[in-house]
């Protein structure tokens, strides 16, 4: 095969991702994203469990397309001696390497940091898990409901006499993903400084990924014991501030906690009045008195349709949002003119159209590559090329389940 050498900032860096479902996954993505080499190994005739999730196409995960797009496929049995030495071999030739299995896995396989520094000194090691390489829950499981539910977002979501409420989508996932990639390039920003540096391993929590994000409850429960509760769709610190319904039966939500935005919002519904009310001359002062906003915020928007209360509030620089589902991200002009939805290159459908890179870089953009691929898609690439193993080698390691 013609080997695609990238385009980003990261052109040049080689990362081997041996995780699977999503977080570790969507850390090496976003490295492929902006110019990396990511060689994804999985178990032979198996593969990434996100290959059977849905939504499906035919018998093609359509999540899988996007969580691992951009990537070289090659499958590899890390728990065979011989699958072991290839996996070194790699090691060597590489820059990053990402893992999630259960703490101790790899100790296990007889792949522990050292192994890996053995093989390359300056290696940075990306470790998800659940919980964490060490403490009492290392080894519980670590799907995305559970480290929402412990990382206290579920808590937070929903209303107030409603159950918690996850999001509709497993966002725990991602978030780790995001901390992945940006602790790997902290890592190798450091070894990058000094080539006597030493690599790095790296132990992401992805609970404490959550946690880390919903920053101001730590603070408000240490210095106030305060325990934040459910407050449905309001938020607690301006208003108003919630989800309201159009007259063509949308929803619309409504920010803005400075003294500039409540002034351009009361003018959008043409209450200018509401400015200089007491009641609203402040932030703490509109939080206290939330439910006369909301009552006259949200009389005014239920007299009036989605796209005539966004017409009033840009008029005047209010802010306030429709609530988009995918078709409406599809179709509005501004993401259309941003190129927001990219059309990716397919090997089963020609084409299909997923996010675009996020951030833009002017001087040195990514590019995506492709959409994911089939299983061992390119083993040769990564034995024959990489590895430099001729046509009986190969065969030989496939017929003994290696690869």
């Amino acid at each position: 095969m013609t080997r695609d050498t990238g385009q980003g900032p990261l052109s040049g860096l080689r990362v081997l991702d041996i995780a699977t479902i999503i977080a570790g996954p969507m850390a090496a993505t976003m490295m492929a994203d902006f110019g990396a080499e990511v060689i994804k190994l999985e178990l032979p005739g198996i593969g990434d469990g996100l290959r059977g999730f849905p939504p499906l196409k035919g018998q093609k995960s359509l999540w899988w397309k996007v969580t691992n797009r951009g990537k070289y496929f090659g499958t590899l049995d890390l728990r065979h001696e011989e699958g072991k030495a290839l996996f070194l071999r790699l090691v060597a030739q590489s820059d990053v390497v990402v893992e999630n299995f259960r703490p101790g896995t790899l100790e296990r396989w007889g792949l522990d940091i050292e192994t890996l520094w053995a093989a390359n000194p300056r290696l940075v090691v990306l470790r998800l898990s659940g919980f964490g390489q060490d403490g009492p829950y290392r080894e519980m499981s670590g799907l995305a409901r559970i480290f929402e539910a412990m990382g206290g977002l579920t808590a937070i979501s929903g209303d107030a006499d409603r159950p918690p409420m996850h999001t509709g989508y497993p966002i725990g996932d991602p978030v780790g993903g995001l901390f992945g990639a940006f602790a790997i390039m902290a890592a190798l920003w450091r070894v990058a400084q000094d080539e006597r540096e030493a690599g790095e391993e790296i132990d992401l929590s992805l609970t404490e990924s959550l946690l880390r994000i919903i920053e101001v409850l730590a603070i408000e429960y240490d210095q106030l014991g305060a325990v934040r509760e459910r407050a449905g769709n309001r938020n607690l610190y301006s208003a108003p501030s919630d989800v309201y319904l159009t007259a063509d039966k949308r929803y619309v939500t409504v920010a803005g906690s400075t003294a500039r935005t409540f002034a351009n919002n009361a003018r959008a519904i043409g209450r200018p009045d509401l400015i200089d009310d007491p009641r609203f001359c402040d932030n703490t002062s509109r939080v206290a008195h939330v439910a006369e906003l909301d009552r006259i915020f949200g009389g005014w928007i239920a007299a009036h349709t989605q796209d005539e209360a966004v017409a009033a509030f840009r008029a005047t620089g209010g802010t306030l949002a429709p609530i988009y589902s995918i078709d409406q991200i599809f179709a509005d002009p501004h993401f259309i003119a941003r190129g927001t939805i990219a059309t990716v290159e397919d090997e089963d459908f020609g084409a299909v159209r997923m996010q675009g890179l996020v951030p833009r870089f002017r001087n040195n953009p990514g590019r995506i590559r492709w959409a994911a691929k089939g299983i061992a898609a390119d083993n040769d690439y990564v034995y024959r090329e990489l590895l430099g193993l001729d046509d009986s080698e190969i065969e030989g390691f496939k017929a003994r389940g290696i690869i």
